[in-house]
């Protein structure tokens, strides 16, 4: 093995709260959904900096039901395991049902139905002793008000839980212990938590006892990973961590990072990707401590003892809908109805059917797209819309959430065809450009998005190859800390339809990583 350098994230865009487990030479590592679907995307590396999506979790509305939920509700820090042949997933969808497990033995398969925790709190994890018993553990409250985390000893194939619930820690001092992770390491049992809040105070710490329930000694170290104090200003909120070992002795941990949009000196803290998965090397103390990253510092360029030669990975998404399903990486809008989706691979192109319901309502409207996976990237797509039907919109969106989103589309309105480009920010929503096409040019047209750290330009063109600008956005109206509650999403660049039908056909997403 030798030492190499790789690019963080290694996971770009919206992925936050990874969890990782090793099985042989393979890593898999799951991230929160929140209100998309399929929920809790799974990936697959063998370098650990080039992850491939090889599926979701959960992908039936049996496992997943979002209906009804807010903005940043849903689904949320999930954890990973594998044992004994079988891999588990534990999550929590606050807006129904609160912790569950899903089990496979293929992760690329399909999942069980969700084995529902009498257990309350967010972010599960499980842990496999050596002597077989397991340990569910989440971050609840105590009944007096106090943030901590309870563990209990259950069967993860039923539910079955062996005793109550019990209080192991109330974290390190810092706000919202949270995601927490047991690990036995030699004859002692670590618990990796998350506080701070997610914001940019976050951080991670460490405890350890002879015991899963306690009691905890604090690490001396703590925080073990944080970018707090960090002058940098490449890398923010660090924390929500998860640790494996290579199988040679060598640590690793993934966490959840925040990359600012702001490039230039004295520009405020904003984000518009969501958090995203990092990689950052382990080492060990010689009294048994981990330190995560270099001296708890996570950077957009590392090296480490990494466990195999790195692979090609590219970030570019094309879809020409020859293919008759979608690919894992495509999210929707909470539970889509799938008559309004349809591939039609002879032509090559796909059928949105538009509904009544819009981007601007927290619902499923018809709206099928990917994760923005660079501040800088170019998407693309043809637009052909159904005959006659009065009032359609069918185009592309830069979308944060239903009060958040920027899109350009065509429409056709009393017998003329435009092509408009309308925002929505907090309460106001207007479109603010349009031009008049003919009913010729609109059976060529496409659109484009075109995003930047600091503006998004919306463009389209009737022959493929002259572009003409019809609006923009600043960058600010799509990120996380201007939204009027709280949130945890990225933006998405998607497909959608409203009040009508249209033929979708060369999607793609391209993206720029020397920016």
């Amino acid at each position: 093995m030798e030492r190499r350098s790789y690019r963080n994230p290694v996971i770009p865009g919206f992925h936050p709260d990874p969890s990782i487990c090793r099985v042989g030479e393979d890593y898999y590592v799951v991230t929160s959904s929140f209100e998309y679907f399929p929920g809790v995307p799974i990936f697959h590396s063998r370098d650990l900096t080039h992850w491939e999506c090889i599926g979701n979790c959960l992908t039936r509305p049996s496992q997943l039901s979002l209906a009804g939920c807010s903005p940043s509700k849903g689904i949320y820090a999930p954890t990973l395991r594998y044992h004994d042949g079988w891999y588990f997933m534990t999550t929590t969808n606050v807006s129904g049902g609160g912790n569950f497990i899903v089990y496979s033995r293929d992760p690329r398969g399909e999942w069980s139905d969700p084995v529902w925790i009498d257990q309350g709190g967010i972010d599960p994890s499980l842990f496999f002793d050596n002597d077989g018993k397991v340990y569910f553990s989440s971050a609840c409250g105590d009944g007096q008000g106090r943030n901590c985390i309870l563990t209990c000893e259950l069967d993860p194939f039923s539910g079955r839980k062996y005793g109550e619930s019990r209080v192991i820690s109330y974290g390190c001092g810092g706000s919202w212990p949270e995601g927490p992770h047991l690990y036995r390491i030699g004859n002692l049992y670590y618990l990796m938590l998350a506080e701070g809040g997610t914001e940019y105070g976050h951080r991670e710490t460490m405890q350890r006892a002879l015991h899963p329930y306690g009691p905890y000694e604090p690490c001396p170290y703590n925080p073990i990973l944080t970018q707090c104090g960090d002058m940098r200003g490449r890398v923010f909120c660090t924390g929500h961590a998860d640790m494996t070992e290579d199988g040679k002795g060598n640590w690793w941990a993934v966490c959840l990072g925040v990359r600012t949009c702001g490039s230039a000196a004295g520009s405020v803290f904003l984000h518009n990707l969501g958090r995203e998965t990092f990689l950052v090397p382990v080492r060990w103390t010689e009294d048994g401590w981990p330190i995560c990253g270099e001296e708890r510092r996570t950077d957009l360029c590392m090296e480490g003892l990494l466990p195999a030669a790195q692979e090609a990975g590219c970030l570019n998404f094309r879809d020409d809908f020859s293919a008759g399903t979608f690919s894992p990486r495509y999210s929707w809008l909470r539970n889509p109805e799938k008559e309004n989706y349809h591939r039609l691979p002879a032509g090559k192109t796909l059928y949105l059917r538009g509904t009544e319901v819009t981007l601007n309502e927290a619902a499923s409207p018809t709206w099928v797209g990917i994760r923005q996976p660079e501040f800088v990237c170019t998407a693309t797509v043809r637009v052909r819309l159904a005959p006659h039907e009065d009032g359609v919109h069918a185009g592309l969106t830069a979308y944060y959430n239903n009060s958040y989103h920027y899109e350009i589309y065509l429409t056709y309105t009393a017998g003329e065809y435009r092509v408009e480009f309308a925002r929505h920010v907090h309460d106001l929503y207007v479109v603010t450009a349009g031009a008049s096409i003919g009913a010729e040019e609109a059976e060529h047209i496409r659109l484009r998005i075109e995003t930047g750290r600091n503006v998004y330009r919306f463009s389209y063109s009737t022959d493929g190859m002259v572009y003409t600008e019809l609006g923009s956005g600043m960058t600010a109206g799509l990120c996380t800390e201007g939204t009027a509650t709280m949130t945890y999403t990225g933006t998405f660049l998607s497909m959608y339809a409203e009040h009508g039908s249209a033929f979708f056909s060369d999607y793609e997403v391209l993206a720029d990583v020397s920016e």
